[in-house]
């Protein structure tokens, strides 16, 4: 069925057009993502289809009575708890759970951070049932595991979805089409993120051959036209003009016409020490009272470090970045900084500087009078004259990190703390940038939840478990991640039908190790999705139910109304034992 249809949709911005004569088709089971570099109109296009912006020239036609459900950037709540917001039973609250919100559940939203409400509201919108599910950058603020669950969340919806995202994993693993956004137009590929790169590739292929063939074709006909008799009309006149031009002329600009030079001057070199945190406790105050998420963390950075932060939402990534850079006083121990460091913070804030100030002034700093030349350094950064000039309140998200980023590679720093880089960055931005960090000179700390990132960006990596701790693990991500399935794969419980291994020889006379009664908490998480996929079943079952009771009310069998009501009466009860169950389990995990 299709669900949404998109033709000759044309939207501008004050100072140039926007998309240009778009059209895409949105059918039941459809997969779409929507990429492009930053300002050519993707959250426009998602709200446009929402029904939320009227297309200024084109039409949108929506199936009849087709629900579309859309997470914005600037998703709105009702003023409620966070559970409230969501709705009610398990569901609700296994949706919070995995996205790290199960202790803030009776939270009032006014209360919460703007990422923890991006997640109430990415909670609330997949537990919507829609023919249509927008998705404006539902990755940002979720950690590894969010993003994992939300995979397979998506892959399960019945319905068509539609989303925004940086994340190249989850391109490649949901999409089944991708709308690139280029100049206006919009081109859609068959699969996923690497169909998209090679149809990309192919067509600028193309284009170039065009350009080519149209080129040579004029040479031609200026050739011929040149050659014939000195009294010619002015019709040849014409036609040897049009076609001077065209050998003359250049080929189309480019979105974005030089590679991004992140590279300003060289950087400071760094001596033996960088920065050493010994014995650092750190934490925040919250409406229950101090949260200390760090315990006696000791880390030492080399010169050339290549280190990532990882672990759950709210486990402390930020907070041990922020102590790192000096931006929050621990509240024991000591942090040394070496005497040739000059550090660049990229803090997760997009927006710190003053809306009404242009991108022009932020590189002259205060006190100093932009010029010429503070739009020629820009330009470096895919700013072009009229992005630089204009007021930093009407560039788009990404656009405004872009910016952030030029502020803070212009500190010249050799040690680099970044926290979730990836977030509102376009893609072709994101490869720059991890090019950029590959060869760059310096030590680099990364807070991302984006795992190609961090993939090619940092070899070490710390994990943050919750309690406090901070643990290295050679391997970067794959490594971690691997190490945590084989113990999650050794902590399961054997399967239905499958007998428990038998002790090794000489293991029985041993005394019993001393337990503390508690599961870990790979075994709860591994228990946790057994309970959900259970629970999934059975109200599956338990829905399947209700319109043969129906029928069997409407033609008066009541064998077959007893039958069935039995069966539903028996499920029920099986519902509520899972669900105490869950709730069981998601305490102990919150606890742990």
């Amino acid at each position: 069925m299709i669900v949404v249809d998109v033709s000759g949709v044309s939207m501008s911005r004050p100072d140039r057009p926007l998309l240009q004569d778009v059209s895409v088709t949105i059918s039941t089971g459809d997969r779409l993502g929507v990429v492009g570099i930053n300002g050519t109109g993707k959250s426009t296009l998602l709200r446009v289809i929402a029904g939320l912006l009227a297309p200024e020239q084109g039409t949108v036609r929506r199936a009849n009575g087709a629900r579309i459900s859309l997470l914005d950037q600037a998703a709105e709540l009702p003023e409620t708890t966070a559970l409230a917001a969501v709705g009610e039973g398990w569901e609700a609250e296994a949706a919070l759970s995995r996205l790290g919100l199960g202790s803030l559940a009776d939270r009032p939203v006014s209360e919460l951070s703007g990422g923890q409400r991006k997640r109430v509201a990415l909670a609330r919108a997949l537990l919507d049932p829609a023919e249509l599910l927008i998705l404006d950058e539902p990755t940002n603020h979720l950690d590894v595991d969010g993003i994992e669950w939300l995979e397979a969340k998506l892959a399960k919806l019945r319905g068509a979805v539609l989303l925004v995202t940086n994340d190249r994993h989850v391109l490649d693993r949901v999409t089944n089409r991708i709308i690139e956004l280029d100049r206006g137009r919009a081109y859609v590929h068959q699969g996923g993120y690497a169909s998209y790169l090679d149809a990309r590739a192919e067509r600028e292929a193309q284009s170039a051959r065009a350009e080519d063939v149209r080129r040579n074709l004029a040479r031609s006909e200026l050739a011929w036209l040149r050659r014939g008799a000195p009294a010619r009309t002015r019709k040849p006149k014409a036609r040897i003009a049009a076609a001077t031009e065209v050998v003359q002329g250049r080929s189309p600009s480019a979105a974005r016409a030089d590679a991004l030079d992140l590279h300003i001057a060289a950087t400071p070199r760094l001596g033996s020490t960088v920065l050493e945190l010994r014995g650092v406790h750190a934490g925040y105050d919250t409406p229950e009272g101090r949260r200390e998420v760090l315990r006696g963390v000791d880390l030492a950075l080399d010169p050339d470090e290549r280190l990532g932060i990882i672990g759950l939402n709210g486990a402390g990534k930020s907070t041990l970045l922020e102590v790192m850079a000096g931006q929050l006083t621990a509240s024991a121990g000591e942090l040394v900084v070496g005497t040739t460091v000059r550090l660049g913070y990229w803090d997760q804030r997009g927006d710190r500087f003053d809306p009404n100030l242009r991108a022009v002034d932020v590189v002259a700093g205060p006190g100093r009078r932009p010029d010429w030349s503070d739009e020629a350094f820009l330009e470096r950064f895919w700013f072009d004259k009229d992005n630089a000039w204009a007021p930093i309140h009407t560039l788009s998200g990404g656009e405004r990190r872009r910016l952030q980023l030029v502020a803070t590679l212009a500190q010249r720093p050799n040690v680099l703390l970044l926290d979730e880089p990836t977030n509102d960055l376009d893609l072709d931005t994101l490869r720059a940038l991890e090019d950029f960090l590959e060869g760059w000179p310096g030590a680099l700390v990364v807070v991302s939840h984006d795992r190609a990132f961090l993939e090619r960006t940092i070899t070490d990596v710390i994990v943050l478990d919750g309690s406090g701790s901070a643990v290295r693990r050679p391997g970067g991500l794959a490594g971690w991640l691997a190490d945590r399935a084989r113990a999650e794969q050794a902590a399961a419980p054997p399967g239905p039908g499958k007998p428990d291994k038998p002790a090794k020889p000489g293991k029985s006379d041993r005394p019993d190790k001393p337990s503390s009664g508690k599961s870990s908490p790979s075994t709860l998480r591994h228990r946790l999705r057994d309970t959900e996929k259970e629970l999934a079943v059975l109200t599956r079952k338990r829905d399947g139910l209700t319109p043969k009771l129906d029928v069997a009310a409407t033609s008066g069998d009541h064998a077959e109304l007893a039958r069935v009501g039995t069966e539903l009466a028996e499920l029920t009860a099986a519902i509520d034992a899972l669900e105490e169950r869950w709730l069981e389990l998601a305490a102990e995990a919150e606890s742990g």
